[in-house]
């Protein structure tokens, strides 16, 4: 099941039935099971201060995936900077919804087992993400 909140900020998220739908064609289509997922979508600085708290990492970023997976179902926290995503979208040239989607799939690909930390894996992640979101549509 796929949960949705806030946390110190307002925003009003309308597309909670249609995207957890999409999310378990995502976790279905890698050969895993939707778990408990939250997206919790908060300000910069709260995203810092988890980043601080729990990574020891001193910056900002649009989101930070807690992966409490079992096997091959997927469960974990995304935490979705909204201010960071609104500013992607402007610099990217897209629509804001458009990149919080990408966002969210990002998260999910972690939970499934990919990563970014190499030139490769990035190109392997943004792949992935186009093509779900590609497919968001067909759903």
């Amino acid at each position: 099941m796929v949960s949705f909140f806030t946390e110190d900020i307002r925003f009003n998220f309308k597309q909670k039935r249609f995207t957890s739908k999409w999310l378990r064609f995502v976790a279905e289509s890698e050969s895993r099971k939707l778990g408990d997922i939250s997206v919790i979508f908060c300000s910069d600085n709260y995203i810092l201060d988890v980043n601080l708290k729990y990574l020891q990492h001193d910056y900002y970023t649009d989101i930070i995936t807690f992966d409490y997976c079992e096997g091959n179902v997927l469960s974990g926290d995304l935490f979705i900077s909204i201010d960071s995503v609104r500013e992607n979208a402007s610099f990217y040239g897209t629509e804001f919804e458009n990149e919080l989607n990408r966002v969210i799939v990002h998260g999910v690909l972690h939970l499934i087992g990919y990563d970014d930390h190499s030139e490769q894996d990035v190109a392997v992640m943004r792949s992935k993400e186009d093509y779900y979101l590609s497919q968001r549509a067909n759903i």
